[in-house]
């Protein structure tokens, strides 16, 4: 019923609280789909906003989640598709957006699901024996810090093969 990568952003974001994993699945969904729908960028930077707020980047933060509640006030029809009650995230990122500006320390943050999403996510989560919303403060440096930490080599690689394509042309 709703693509497998909206289900594994909502893992990464509900289980894990692996905020730039939710980036990474939903923007190539989104790029595999044409770019067209501008709600994923929104829900995309909803993620982006809490990986800035958890490492008290809140210029960042603010910046992500400005951005994200411009776009989504006028995707309620999309968002409710997705099985997403939009009056209650307007209202939910209009408070967190307050709680950055006074630069609120990061508290996990529930998207509030409808249940049919909410039995998909649970039924993902036990065959893959992990616990719906578990994960409520995730301490984890890997996870807080990964866009420093983690491997990206094949970024890296792939840049310098691009850059050798323009000079030999």
């Amino acid at each position: 019923m709703y693509p497998k990568a909206y289900i594994e952003y909502l893992i990464h974001f509900h289980v894990h609280r692996d905020y730039f994993e939710c980036h990474e699945v939903l923007e190539e969904y989104w790029k595999e789909e044409g770019m067209k729908d501008i709600t994923w960028v929104g829900l995309i930077q909803i993620a982006v906003a809490l990986y800035h707020q958890r490492r008290s980047n809140f210029q960042g933060a603010i910046k992500m989640l400005s951005s994200a509640i411009r776009i989504l006030e006028d995707q309620s029809h999309r968002l409710t598709q997705l099985g997403i009650d939009h009056i209650q995230l307007t209202s939910l990122l209009q408070k967190r957006h307050l709680e950055i500006v006074e630069q609120t320390p990061y508290t996990s943050f529930d998207l509030p699901l409808q249940e049919d999403v909410v039995l998909q996510c649970v039924k993902h989560c036990q065959l893959n024996e992990v616990e719906w919303c578990s994960n409520q403060n995730i301490t984890d440096q890997f996870t807080i810090n990964k866009h420093t930490l983690r491997d990206r080599s094949d970024v890296i690689e792939e840049r310098e093969e691009s850059i050798r394509l323009k000079k030999s042309r």
